[in-house]
């Protein structure tokens, strides 16, 4: 690549930077990133701590300010109004224009809004931006009670986020039990029990009709559709995410429900690239969504289009699935694939404690005993271990005998594969699993 070659790339988030810093590390050419929401880099994922005082938002910077000046990394803070592909410019909200010879785009997303009555009133947010944070921060100093529509991660952040300050928190859920989309029923129900040990009024199968407000448009209260008024100063809305396309439709852009691109992360026009939350994958990967908007895969598009850009061409692998999130003091990870409901062919076997706070849910192949995915909560496991097991096909048996492989919680911390073992060998006699006198020890003394 030629060091006069110019690389733009629209949004600073984990996807567009790691995209810059990969290109930095093959190339010399002039690497130019836009952003209007922060001067730097941040890591989104720590909003909430900045807002519960665990931390200042300077703190959620991975790099130096330096940093980027020293590694020839230009970051310009503006908006983008729009962009020309025939011309290869680009418009900022200044009126300036800018040209590009290769460009990546990487928006992320937006919070859902549905059309509710008063969604855009004095007093209501999502929590996705830098800018919603100093909102909410701003709008819930005197805010005694607040309502959160949407029963997902973000809603159970901001309801953590109302906790730590003493706000009375509504939740309202549409589904039976929070996150069933997402999660079997034990899970949903271990979360449900989490929520309301911690004092939140969880409202389960409840829907959002219309917000009201006073005669300066500020939030005094909601209406759900089942008719009831709950009085309120804050109502965060959390109903999920959108990719950030909507000030593209309008171009010669593909655009589906994201930027559509191939396997090389490329768009339908020549040198134009989309990565991240606001990219949808035209033939994704078996198992995996077309618009996955999670931070490891946006670290993964940046990494591979770095490649390919560099001269590299290099298809995206995102590999077997994985996530992970916090429900108060529930520590959730998930590896493979664990469907709400088991698919055909599919078995599973599930284990949980005593005190209803900890998890483990393997699903197996019913034919080939191979292990397809888990879900765990309550035990930190390792990443490497499971995405071994899972892509080596390991059976369920293999997996039961080397649990303690995969523990990563401290030491001295109690363990539970020995009751897990026994579980396991009550429900599958036909192919018991030894306990050892180790896992046996372990349980006794810790």
């Amino acid at each position: 690549m030629q060091e006069n070659t110019h690389i733009v790339i629209i949004g600073n988030g984990v996807a567009g930077i790691t995209a810059a810093r990969h290109i930095r590390k093959r190339a010399d050419c002039r690497i130019t990133v836009i952003s209007g929401e922060t001067d730097y880099f941040y890591s989104r994922t720590a909003l909430m701590y900045v807002y519960m005082g665990h931390m200042e938002f300077e703190h959620t910077q991975p790099y130096e300010n330096w940093f980027w000046k020293k590694n020839k990394i230009d970051l310009l803070k503006a908006w983008v109004t729009g962009v020309d592909f025939d011309s290869k410019s680009i418009e900022l909200d200044s009126g300036e224009q800018l040209t590009y010879d290769r460009l990546i785009i990487a928006t992320g997303s937006t919070s859902n809004k549905f059309g509710w009555p008063g969604q855009d009133a004095n007093g209501v947010s999502g929590l996705y931006s830098k800018q919603d944070l100093e909102y909410i921060t701003q709008r819930t100093k005197s805010t005694k009670h607040a309502i959160i529509v949407g029963g997902g991660l973000i809603g159970i952040e901001l309801a953590e986020m109302f906790h730590s300050k003493g706000v009375g928190v509504t939740f309202l859920v549409r589904e039976k039990n929070f996150w069933d989309i997402v999660l079997p029923e034990e899970e949903a129900e271990m979360i449900n029990q989490e929520i309301i040990e911690h004092h939140i009024d969880l409202r389960l199968a409840t829907e959002l009709d219309q917000i009201q407000t006073d005669d300066n448009n500020n939030v005094v209260s909601v209406i759900t559709k089942n008719g009831e008024e709950i009085e309120c100063q804050f109502v965060g809305l959390t109903v999920g995410v959108s990719p950030n396309v909507s000030w593209l439709k309008d171009t010669k852009l593909e655009i589906g429900r994201g930027i559509v691109v191939n396997e090389y992360l490329e768009t339908n026009i020549p040198e134009v690239y989309a990565i991240g939350d606001c990219a949808e994958h035209q033939n994704p990967q078996k198992g995996r969504r077309p618009v996955e908007q999670v931070w490891y895969t946006g670290r993964m598009m940046g990494e591979t289009v770095a490649r390919t850009i560099t001269g590299v061409k290099t298809t995206y692998k995102p590999g077997i699935w994985f996530n992970s999130a916090k429900f108060f003091n529930i520590e959730y990870q998930t590896y493979g694939q664990v469907k709400p409901e088991l698919e055909v062919g599919q078995e599973q076997f599930v284990w949980q404690s005593e005190d209803k706070k900890k998890l483990l849910r393997v699903v197996f192949d019913e034919k080939t005993m191979a292990v397809l995915g888990v879900n765990v909560l309550g035990i930190r496991m390792r990443h490497e271990v499971w995405d071994d097991w899972i892509g080596q096909k390991r059976k369920i048996n293999f997996v039961m005998g080397h649990l303690e492989q995969a523990n990563f919680d401290p030491e001295f911390y109690k363990t539970y594969e020995y009751s897990i073992r026994e579980k396991f060998n009550q429900e599958f006699d036909f192919m018991t699993v030894q306990n050892t006198k180790l896992s046996l020890l372990k349980r006794l003394f810790t």
